[in-house]
């Protein structure tokens, strides 16, 4: 017994010397993974918007929102739809932190959920109009000709009426309703984000690099997607951040004439047109509903200034100048 513990005693310090040696080699590794993460462009970009005090305080605001929005089976009270018929419109109180409405619903669990809509009005149509604004504007900016003409033609005309009015139409022919209400956010704002990736991307189609690689044999798709894509990315990033709060507006607007989300479901928009007809009742009802409209708005246009910023260091050190 004692020949085969000696026997194994050194295999055991083999053992327990690779163990030691793979934990320093992994713990080696800690920091060389946090250097190539620190040399990521979006770990660089992300450090120059949080450097600006707006986009502190606007990251703070979208972050608490979308927090909210994402918890608010959690954080609410109630169910946003829950009525207590003998608390209609009820003053804020520890029972209810914003009072309720004209049905009993608490505002607070409405407000929260609400947020939901306001965010996928914000966020979702913005990227959706991001995406088939690039599609849109590579094709055209690459190929001209009558494609170019046609697609710039029909984004021309979506460019001449007001977004308000031309949300309202769009509403009024697919029909109301938080998805349709989406969709036309996204519609509006889809011939920007094109017209300013077929600036780019005509621009960059003249330069070399574009006719060296078509002379090394890359496929149009590869010269659009790997070559042209990405110098147009940064300009269409900052016209969504900006886009962003107005869409947000517009979905409120929709909601309050009717056409955007409807009952029962939370709406801030829908929250503040039914607060119009109570306020003498209760002059709080239309307050938090529209305080957070207003402050999302605020919080998307600083995270948008800082990203311009971020992204074009010359108006930022302009910006500094006339400080």
């Amino acid at each position: 017994m004692s020949d085969r513990r000696r026997a194994a005693l050194p295999r055991r310090q083999i053992e327990i010397g690779n163990v030691s040696r793979s934990a320093s080699g992994s713990a080696g590794q800690g920091p060389a993974l946090s250097e190539r993460l620190r040399g990521t462009p979006t770990y660089a970009l992300t450090r120059r918007v949080l450097s600006n005090p707006k986009g502190v305080v606007g990251a703070i605001i979208v972050g608490t929102l979308v927090v909210a929005a994402v918890a608010a089976p959690w954080i609410a009270p109630f169910s946003p739809i829950e009525q207590h018929l003998r608390d209609q419109l009820k003053e804020p109180s520890a029972r209810f932190i914003f009072g309720t409405d004209e049905l009993g619903r608490d505002i607070f669990s409405r407000v929260i959920y609400g947020a939901r809509i306001s965010l996928m009005a914000g966020l979702v149509a913005v990227l959706m109009a991001g995406l088939a604004g690039a599609a849109l504007g590579l094709v055209a900016g690459y190929n001209r000709g009558w494609l170019d003409s046609v697609a710039m033609r029909v984004l021309d005309t979506l460019l001449a009426f007001p977004a308000i009015f031309l949300a309202i139409g769009i509403v009024a022919l697919i029909g109301p309703g938080h998805a349709n209400a989406t969709l036309a956010v996204a519609i509006i704002y889809t011939p920007q984000i094109a017209r300013l990736v077929r600036a780019t991307t005509l621009a960059e189609t003249a330069k070399e690099y574009v006719e060296a690689a078509r002379c090394l044999g890359a496929s149009d798709a590869r010269i659009v997607l790997k070559a042209i894509f990405p110098n147009c990315a940064a300009a269409m990033v900052v016209q969504m951040a900006i886009a962003a709060p107005a869409a947000v507006i517009i979905e409120a607007s929709l909601a309050f004439l009717g056409l955007g989300t409807q009952p029962p479901d939370p709406s801030w928009g829908a929250m503040l047109q039914t607060a119009q007809g109570y306020l003498s009742k209760s002059w709080t009802y239309g307050i938090f509903p529209g305080s957070a409209i207003t402050l999302l708005a605020v919080g998307l246009n600083y995270l948008g200034d800082s990203l311009q910023d971020a992204l074009d260091p010359r108006r930022a050190r302009a910006a500094a100048r006339m400080g």
